[in-house]
């Protein structure tokens, strides 16, 4: 049996999701917010609300363009990753290499070359957003394929995958007190100006980010924990192997429901605190906090009751409780209760998704990579993650799209049955994502 990871190496390990995750997020939360703001969010609009076929606007179709170009690339990172002859071993070389990009580029998003509303920021934000994505994937691909290299056996992925989680949701809580971060620079630094606050906060996230992505490269020697070897499936015939597991294309249809609906509900948070509800938007950063301390009550449960009676029924329960999660966002601001009491009880209820559904899928998905090399005699775990995480910012991709499509039809105070409708399409989504997983086939331990 491998060597395991010592404690430290395991929140080492943790941290470099913080990184990501807090980059990533920033991109989800902050980009509509930024650039396509709510009448009452004291920032100018930088794009024009151009309509195109009647449905897509300017913002949707550069999301897609810079996820389509990060999509394309996810499998090419992962089969040079799989492949990889380097003495350092296959992953972390690539992990060092791309934090300083990363970093750079997230940052430069929130640089638009005019203050006002030009076609010119929009040319710059699809340039801009398909080089980090472009970055931060060469970093996310070899980083998720070490889960299945570290790790002996289906508990301690769990176990890793739970540190994970906590590092992924960290991330989250983040990226959503941007506006609180700029709010502290206004105050301290006497920045008058909202949207230079704002650019300075998300600067001050991104080399944050940077430096804790360093920390697996620091504290773990790859080559110590894994004897994987380098396989020799070529690109496109590696991507095929995959999608022969019929277990992983139930796992891959409901991960890519899952996370279209979180990037909606993650893209509209700011604005169903400040719209529908009539709230300060520094109020999301703080119930995003409340609910991630609530799901951590979950941590222990799911890790010991996954481990019981398995990993299906934690995550088929998630998902019927994030699609009563969506019908409740349609209602928000009409509910008889007061605003907050309406976004506390929505918040709690999303915590136990939240756990279960981000320390689960990635050990789920380390099973089936591992019990491919057992099967097949090649380690192509990164492949495995590269279709996963292709679909994960497709996904995305279609969340920050649906979103930004829907605020054509509303996303002002008094007009905002746009944001109203994200709570039919992602009640729609984590359906899909329900029936798909429940063909899923379970191997008992």
């Amino acid at each position: 049996m491998n060597k395991t990871l010592s404690l430290k190496q395991e929140i080492a390990y943790a941290a470099g999701m913080i990184g990501w995750s807090t980059m990533t997020n920033i991109i989800i939360v902050m980009l509509p917010y930024f650039y396509l703001p709510p009448s009452n969010a004291g920032l100018p609009p930088l794009v024009p609300q151009l309509v195109f076929l009647g449905l897509f606007n300017i913002l949707s179709i550069i999301a897609a363009s810079g996820r389509l170009v990060d999509a394309v690339f996810d499998p090419f990172i992962a089969s040079k990753s799989d492949a990889s002859n380097n003495p350092n071993g296959r992953r972390m070389p690539f992990m060092k290499w791309a934090i300083l990009p990363a970093m750079v580029f997230c940052g430069l998003v929130f640089y638009p070359l005019q203050k006002g509303e030009s076609l010119h920021n929009a040319w710059w934000l699809t340039i801009t957003l398909c080089l980090f994505f472009v970055s931060v994937t060469t970093y996310i691909i070899p980083y998720n394929a070490l889960l299945a290299e570290v790790t002996n056996t289906p508990r301690q992925k769990v176990k890793l995958s739970s540190y994970q989680q906590v590092g992924f949701v960290i991330g989250i809580i983040l990226s959503a007190c941007t506006n609180n971060f700029a709010d502290l620079v206004q105050q301290n630094f006497q920045v008058a100006n909202r949207s230079e606050a704002v650019q300075i906060a998300i600067w001050g996230l991104c080399i944050l980010s940077g430096l804790v992505m360093l920390l697996p490269v620091f504290f773990i020697n790859e080559k110590e924990f894994s004897v994987a070897k380098p396989t020799h499936i070529p690109l496109w015939p590696a991507i095929k192997n995959t999608f022969k597991n019929s277990n992983f294309k139930y796992y891959l249809v409901s991960d890519f429901a899952f996370y279209t609906a979180l990037s909606i509900i993650s893209s509209g948070l700011l604005y169903f605190c400040t719209v529908l509800l009539g709230l300060d938007e520094s109020e999301g950063g703080k119930f995003m906090g409340v609910m991630v301390l609530a799901s951590l009550i979950f941590y222990p449960i799911v890790n010991f009751g996954s481990a019981k009676v398995g990993k299906k029924l934690f995550v088929l329960s998630a998902f019927v409780v994030l699609c009563l999660i969506f019908v409740t966002i349609f209602f928000l601001g009409k509910l008889p209760l007061l605003p907050r009491t309406q976004l506390y009880i929505l918040v709690l209820s999303a915590s136990f998704p939240l756990a279960a559904l981000g320390i689960l899928p990635n050990a789920i998905l380390a099973d089936i990579a591992q019990k491919d090399t057992l099967e097949t005699g090649e380690n192509h775990e990164g492949m495995f993650f590269a279709v996963k995480y292709l679909f994960v910012k497709l996904g995305q991709t279609l969340g920050i799209a649906v979103f930004a499509m829907l605020t054509i039809y509303g996303k002002d105070p008094g007009n905002d049955f746009g944001l109203r409708l994200n709570g039919i399409v992602g009640f729609a989504l984590c359906l899909i994502a329900l029936i798909c997983f429940s063909r899923f086939k379970e191997n008992k331990e």
